[in-house]
C-alpha cells in the first residue's frame, strides 16, 4: 500500500472520530439549540453507510465494537495495511497472502470475523472456509461472525445479505443466497466441501511449535486436504495469518516453496 493511501485512510478515520466528538460536545453545550435540518441526519447516515461498505479498515473497527463490547479500540497503521491487502484479495488482485504479526494485534477479528462478513456483504453467494488450530477457537470466530451478520448496523449496510433461518449453526453459516462461512480446525475433515476463499488463522498451537511431528502434521494437512478444497485453484484465494513460531512452521514452508506448485505468495510482515 502506498504511503499516500495509508495517509488518506488515517485522515478519513480521524475526521470521522473528530466529527463525532464535536457533535457530542455541541449537544452537551447547547441542548436547546435549533433543530437540525431534516436532511442532515439522513446525509450523515448515508455517508457512514458508504464508509463501512467501502473502507475495510473502518469495517474492522465497527466489527470490533460488536464482538468486543466494553474494550477499547486502538487504531493503528498495521490494521490499515492488513485491511488494504485483504481488500486486494477480495478484488482478486492477490490470490495468495501470508500475514505474519504478533499476538493481540486484531488478526483474528480482522481475518476470521470481519473479512468473511465483508466478503458476504458484497456478495452473499461467496463460499468461505475458515480454519483455526482448534475446534473451540473455530467455533468462537464463527459465533463472532454470526453476531456481526445479524447486527442491525450490518443488515442496514448490506441488505442483500441475510443468514438462512435454519442454517446458522456454528459450524456452518449459510446465507439465503447459498453462500456462507464454513468453520473447521486443522486436521478436520472437509470431504465434499470447498470454497472460493480459504482463510487460515494461527494453524499451530504455540505449545507444539517445537515439535517437528506437530508442525509437519499441519503442513501435511494443508497440502493433502485443505489445498484441494479450493473451488477454483486458479482464481480462488488463500490467506494465512499467524504469529511466527518456528522457521519451519506453515508460513515458513509456504514462503520457502513460493515458486513451486502453490504459486507465488504476497507476504505482509507486521
Amino acid at each position: 500500500m502506498s504511503e499516500a493511501t495509508l495517509l488518506q485512510t488515517a485522515v478519513l478515520q480521524t475526521a470521522v472520530r473528530q466529527t463525532a466528538v464535536r457533535q457530542t460536545a455541541l449537544r452537551q453545550a447547547a441542548p436547546r439549540q435549533a433543530p437540525t435540518p431534516l436532511g442532515a441526519p439522513r446525509a450523515a447516515t448515508r455517508t457512514a453507510d458508504a464508509i463501512l461498505r467501502q473502507n475495510l479498515s473502518c469495517f474492522i473497527h465497527r466489527t470490533f465494537l460488536t464482538v468486543a463490547p466494553g474494550e477499547r479500540y486502538v487504531p493503528n497503521w498495521h490494521v490499515q495495511a492488513l485491511a488494504w491487502h485483504l481488500k486486494q484479495v477480495a478484488e482478486g488482485k492477490i490470490k495468495r497472502l501470508i500475514v505474519t504479526l504478533p499476538p493481540r494485534h486484531l488478526k483474528s477479528i480482522s481475518v476470521s470475523v470481519a473479512f468473511p462478513a465483508w466478503l458476504l456483504g458484497h456478495d452473499p453467494t461467496r463460499r468461505i472456509v475458515c480454519v483455526s488450530y482448534s475446534q473451540d477457537l473455530a467455533a468462537k470466530h464463527a459465533l463472532d461472525t454470526r453476531a456481526v451478520l445479524n447486527a442491525g448496523w450490518y443488515r442496514r449496510r448490506f441488505p442483500r445479505t441475510a443468514l438462512a433461518p435454519d442454517k446458522q449453526a456454528v459450524g456452518e453459516l449459510m446465507t439465503t443466497a447459498r453462500g456462507g462461512r464454513l468453520a473447521t480446525s486443522v486436521g478436520g475433515t472437509l470431504t465434499g466441501r470447498g470454497g472460493q476463499f480459504l482463510l487460515i488463522d494461527d494453524p499451530h498451537k504455540a505449545e507444539e511449535a517445537s515439535s517437528d511431528a506437530a508442525r509437519q502434521a499441519v503442513i501435511d494437512w494443508y497440502r493433502t486436504t485443505l489445498l484441494s478444497r479450493l473451488d477454483d485453484p486458479q482464481h480462488g484465494a488463500i490467506v494465512l495469518v499467524q504469529q511466527r513460531l518456528h522457521e519451519n512452521d506453515l508460513a515458513g514452508y509456504l514462503l520457502a516453496s513460493a515458486a513451486g506448485t502453490d504459486g507465488g505468495w504476497t507476504h505482509l510482515n507486521l
